[in-house]
C-alpha cells in the first residue's frame, strides 16, 4: 500500500467511527431529557444496568465498530454489502433511542432492535468471513444489544 492509499485509508476509518458517534449523537439527542423524567417512572427488572454505564460502553463500542467495517472494507469490493449493511445497522441504532426515549414507545423500539439484532447477526456472519478480527471486534456490540433486546422486552412486559 503506497502512502497516498493508505492515507485514504486511516481517513475511510475516521469517517466509519465518526459515522457510528454520529447515530450515537442523534441517540444520546432522543434520551437526554426523558431518561431523567420519564425513564425512571417505569419498571424496571433488578439487573437493569446504572446509568452510568452506557456512556462507557457506548463509546467502546462505537470504536469497535468502525475498525470492524473499515478492516472489511479494506479486503475489496466484496465487502460493499457489508459497508451498506454498517450504515443500516447505524439508522436502526440510532431509530431506537428515538423509539424508546424520544417518543416513550418501548414496544416500538423492541421492534426496532429486533431488526438490528438481525443486521448485526448478519454483519457478524459476514465480518467473520470477511476478516477473523473484524468478526472479533463486532462480537461485544452483539452481545450488548442481545442484553438490550432482552432488557428492553422486560420493560415492555413489565409496563
Amino acid at each position: 500500500m503506497n502512502v497516498s492509499s493508505a492515507r485514504g485509508s486511516w481517513f475511510v476509518l475516521a469517517g466509519f467511527i465518526t459515522a457510528a458517534f454520529v447515530a450515537g449523537a442523534i441517540g444520546s439527542a432522543a434520551t437526554f431529557e426523558n431518561v431523567r423524567t420519564w425513564y425512571p417512572t417505569l419498571t424496571k427488572p433488578s439487573w437493569n444496568p446504572p446509568g452510568w454505564i452506557f456512556g462507557p460502553v457506548w463509546t467502546t463500542l462505537y470504536g469497535l465498530m468502525g475498525v470492524a467495517v473499515w478492516r472489511a472494507w479494506r479486503t475489496g469490493p466484496a465487502a460493499r454489502p457489508l459497508v451498506r449493511l454498517y450504515f443500516v445497522q447505524l439508522v436502526c441504532n440510532a431509530l431506537w433511542s428515538v423509539l424508546f426515549f424520544g417518543l416513550k414507545q418501548p414496544a416500538w423500539a423492541l421492534v426496532d432492535i429486533l431488526a438490528l439484532l438481525g443486521c448485526l447477526l448478519w454483519l457478524q456472519r459476514g465480518f467473520w468471513r470477511t476478516d477473523r478480527l473484524a468478526g472479533a471486534l463486532w462480537v461485544p456490540y452483539v452481545l450488548w444489544v442481545s442484553f438490550a433486546t432482552v432488557l428492553n422486552a422486560t420493560i415492555v412486559r413489565l409496563n
